[in-house]
């Protein structure tokens, strides 16, 4: 077994020094090279080297030097080599090094003797430590508090041995006085430390008679007593309200790290809405107060934990949260927006949207490079903001849409999401945002904000000034007709001519290449404000039409969005225009610019020609224009809205079903004990803790002291290590919990005889590290032995823990071994069901570079069955929407998602269809940022997925 080490240095094994060259360096007289020599020593017995012939030369040599460093170094040395024997008894030649440490502890130098001090705190061996008990405690007394603060904890530690009350008799009590008289802080603390730990008692009379002054005393004495105050309310809850004062008093301390722990303290100890106000409040300041990004992090981590369990009182703080939007860290800044969102009320939402407004203003200035990406991120939270609170939309749907033709694509994609959907759920607003959107059309550079917004103006734009402002947009943006035109040699150089001047049109020769200004050659022209040849990209700008722009780019699903938002103009034209000479006239042109588009996507203009569903999506629409009937009419003015209005009413749903769920609190049983605080004596008691007593009360009512899980859940996490006709039998309880696996391990010795250096050897196969080092324990006949092991888990990975156990009997002289079953942690324990946008999906979806496939497998017969079964195996959530999964069709396709502790993202799709024969077949992909997530969730879904039973 490993010794235990107190001391970690980096040792570089390329080049090891011979103990000679050592033993040779440290006989001589120059302190540089014993210095160095001293070093190479310490660090090869760190590194497993035994080096016994070198401690008789130490002791001649370097015991008597007076040179500090060299005395620093003989202390280290002296902290790692064994010190005792086989069977535990100290040395014989340690008794020299005694004396040493003697003088050591009345030499003149205060450095020397601190430096003792602090090596006795880890020195472990009574027969060395006994003899200096004298010098140890005059050092208490010693002028300088460097002595003094490491005296203290020198005393603690010899008092913490197996026998130290023995040695140190009135340790606690001579401690006690010296915290009356001590000035210097650190020894305060220290002092203070060592009753809290060795004499708890005198620690609380000590804080309880210095009650008034603990607001004055230092920063490391206030954490200490802290400890202490939780220490002590978790053994006796009886004693909670006066320490809840002390805390209180605490909170305005000019140390930000003592105001985060009693904060910190007060939620854990109280539920009392005051204490949780208070807390809350502190962590606000310091969210203004810190400057360091991590600092603020990890206080929204501790406000997002109240908010979970207090709501009602955070729901005040709103506006003090959201000033931490004026740091520049976007993390900080979605961390903030994410705790704000969940706790709007009708009281508050004026002011965080008026907030949230004035936010979106400021990035309009450019300052910062994320603008853009903050920008998205308010206008996502005015979104939400809108859905929940319609009354509110009016007040901002027009200044967002200022940002549709934002450069930041995404930003002005969730903008044109936003007005779609309060277009529909707002019918006020319908008209201006209608007449705004036809405005600010010009502006959009994005091919997706131009397609939703035109299906925007195709289905909204209802009465005839709208249908007809609409159509001129749309021609206005799509520029004169046609796209490109096939022209003769001398009408191509007149162009090439005016292609040097600015917002000049290029018309290029299909008989004969005409040299452009950029020096290409091209055979036919595209009518564009930029000289272009095949495959240059053509840009827009603000005065020719952004439509032609895209489409000259050739993106042809735009031109078939323009094509239908068209058709449902000119349709609606039928109904409110009565001059049919107007409506031939638009239905021709609308017809005019179809088939110039239809024409372009067929030229050789531009490198790629038309696809296959945009053409037969614009041929669709010229043919309805032509020849239009009821039903198709129906079509195309109706149930496109109806299908946006489901979709709407879907979603909605979705998110009232899983705030109810949130919503869900645990419950008692009914036969559990209830206090009524109306019978309570209130004498003495402060309204804070009176409060506090209500609030334990109600917890105690409702279940939430105690949140067992199942019984049968329990059971379920017990594994069997051992056979039964083994001498030993050892079963496991495992618990995880994000970080940490703890391993409860029952040992039984079904032997009559005594188990002596019973050792539980355990090893990890997968990101998973041992925290403690194993340790020997003795077990009676038919008794039995409670053994912790706890583990640490780096990344979401199925990992193994495998081992033996290892003890030795009297009537054997080897040691028996008895290997243990394996131990599988299972992914499930890492991932929960989440939520994402489905652009968001798709953004990762393309982003993540891991991707297992598994080939369906299944005895299972039904689509929708197959995918609850894959859910409940996967503990993961479904991103389709339930209404998508309806009806038999013969296949099926969802996007599953869910996220693991540690902030991986695991996304799955299943894709699966049933065949002539009633089976299923199919694949199920799964795609994550690191291979052990997609991996051991690919095994976990082959395992399962076979269903049956």
């Amino acid at each position: 077994m490993e010794k235990s080490c107190s001391l970690l240095i980096h040792f570089d094994k390329g080049t090891p020094a011979l103990a000679n060259e050592i033993k040779e360096a440290l006989e001589g007289n120059d302190i540089p090279a014993k210095v160095e020599a001293m070093k190479k020593a310490v660090m090869l017995l760190l590194n497993g080297e035994t080096l016994p012939q070198l401690f008789i030369t130490i002791i001649r040599y370097v015991l008597p030097s007076e040179d500090h460093t060299i005395q620093k170094l003989l202390l280290l040395y002296l902290e790692i080599i064994e010190k005792t024997d086989s069977k535990g008894r100290v040395l014989p030649e340690m008794i020299l090094i005694c004396q040493n440490l003697r003088n050591n502890l009345q030499h003149p130098n205060e450095y020397l003797r601190g430096a003792t001090l602090r090596f006795l705190c880890r020195l472990n061996e009574v027969d060395i430590i006994e003899p200096l008990i004298p010098s140890i405690m005059n050092n208490l007394e010693h002028r300088h508090p460097f002595v003094r603060r490491n005296a203290i904890l020198a005393v603690m530690s010899v008092y913490k041995l197996p026998h130290g009350e023995q040695l140190l008799v009135d340790a606690p009590e001579k401690i006690e006085n010296l915290l009356t008289t001590e000035q210097d802080p650190s020894a305060k603390r220290n002092a203070f430390l060592m009753l809290f730990q060795c004499a708890q008692e005198r620690a609380i009379n000590y804080l309880l008679t210095h009650v008034d002054r603990v607001s004055d005393w230092g920063e490391l004495l206030q954490m200490v007593v802290l400890d202490l105050i939780r220490k002590v309310c978790r053994t006796n809850k009886a004693e909670k309200g006066r320490y809840i004062k002390i805390i209180i008093s605490l909170l305005t301390a000019p140390s930000a790290a003592v105001t985060y722990e009693c904060a910190g303290t007060l939620v854990s100890l109280s539920s009392a809405p005051s204490a949780i106000r208070a807390a809350a409040n502190t962590y606000c300041q310091l969210l203004q107060s810190q400057s360091d990004n991590n600092v603020k992090l990890i206080v929204l981590d501790r406000l997002n934990e109240l908010k979970s369990s207090h709501k009602d009182v955070m729901v005040d703080m709103i506006m003090d949260v959201l000033r931490a939007l004026s740091s520049p860290n976007l993390d900080i800044r979605r961390k903030t927006l994410d705790i704000v969102l969940e706790l709007i009320t009708p009281r508050n939402i004026n002011e965080v949207v008026l907030t949230l407004k004035k936010e979106v203003v400021k990035t309009q200035s450019g300052e910062l490079e994320k603008n853009g990406e903050y920008r998205q991120m308010l206008i996502q939270a005015i979104h939400s903001c809108a859905i929940k609170f319609p009354e509110v939309a009016s007040t901002v749907v027009h200044l967002l849409m200022d940002f549709l033709g934002d450069s930041n694509v995404a930003s002005a994609i969730d903008v044109v999401v936003f007005v779609r959907e309060i277009i529909e759920t707002n019918p006020k607003l319908r008209v201006s945002i209608v007449t705004r959107l036809l405005d600010t059309f010009y502006q959009i550079r994005a091919a997706r904000v131009c397609s939703c917004a035109l299906w925007i103006i195709g289905e909204y734009c209802l009465s005839l000034s709208e249908v007809e402002s609409g159509i001129a947009t749309i021609k206005q943006c799509l520029g004169d007709l046609p796209f490109f035109s096939v022209s003769e040699e001398s009408e191509a150089a007149d162009s090439s001519k005016k292609t040097q001047q600015a917002n000049s049109i290029t018309t290029l020769s299909s008989r004969r290449p005409a040299v452009l200004a950029d020096g290409t050659y091209a055979t036919q022209s595209a009518a564009s404000e930029t000289a272009f040849s095949p495959p240059t990209v053509v840009q827009g700008s603000l005065t020719t039409g952004n439509l032609r722009s895209l489409l000259l780019t050739g993106d042809f699903f735009l031109g078939a969005v323009v094509a239908c938002t068209l058709t449902k103009l000119i349709l609606r034209l039928e109904e409110v225009q009565p001059s049919k000479l107007e409506l031939n006239k638009a239905t021709t042109n609308a017809l005019l610019i179809m088939v110039s588009m239809i024409q372009l996507g067929q030229s050789h203009a531009l490198p790629h020609p038309i696809d296959n569903d945009s053409h037969d999506r614009i041929v669709l629409c010229i043919r309805l224009l032509c020849n239009t009937g009821n039903e198709v009419r129906k079509i195309w003015l109706s149930s496109c809205r109806e299908s946006f209005v489901n979709m709407l009413s879907d979603k909605q749903l979705r998110e009232t079903e899983e705030i109810k769920a949130k919503a869900q609190i645990s419950r008692s049983q009914p036969d559990d004990l209830i206090d009524f605080y109306h019978l309570k004596s209130r004498k003495g008691m402060s309204q804070l803790e009176l409060e506090d007593e209500v609030q334990d009360d109600l917890k105690r009512a409702t279940g939430e002291f105690v949140k067992d899980e199942n019984d049968a859940n329990k059971l379920s996490r017990v594994l069997q290590l051992t056979g039964f006709s083994d001498p030993v039998y050892a079963e496991a309880y495992v618990t995880v919990h994000h970080y940490d696996i703890v391993l409860d391990v029952t040992v039984i010795n079904r032997t009559k005889e005594t188990l002596q250096n019973l050792c539980l050897e355990l090893a990890t196969m997968g990101d998973l590290k041992l925290v403690e080092r194993p340790q020997n324990y003795t077990i009676a006949p038919e008794s039995s032995k409670q053994i912790k092991a706890n583990i640490k888990v780096s990344s979401t990975e199925t990992g193994v823990i495998f081992g033996n156990i290892v003890y030795e009997s009297s009537n054997v002289l080897e040691r028996t071994v008895v290997v243990l079953n394996d131990i599988h942690i299972d992914i499930m324990d890492y991932i929960s069901p989440a939520v994402c946008s489905e652009a968001a999906f798709r953004t990762m979806w393309a982003e993540f570079e891991w991707e297992n496939k598994v080939a369906v497998n299944t005895v299972i017969q039904d689509e929708k069955g197959f995918l609850d079964h894959i859910i409940k195996s996967t503990n993961m959530k479904c991103l389709t929407a339930p209404s998508a999964l309806e009806d038999e069709c013969g296949f099926l396709a969802a996007n599953l998602y869910a996220k693991s502790v540690f902030g991986e993202d695991a996304l799955v799709n299943l894709s699966i269809e049933k065949q002539s024969d009633g089976k299923l077949s199919g694949y199920i992909r799964i795609r994550s940022k690191t291979q052990g997530i997609a991996l051991s969730l690919g095994d976990k879904i082959t395992l399962k997925q076979k269903g049956g039973n």
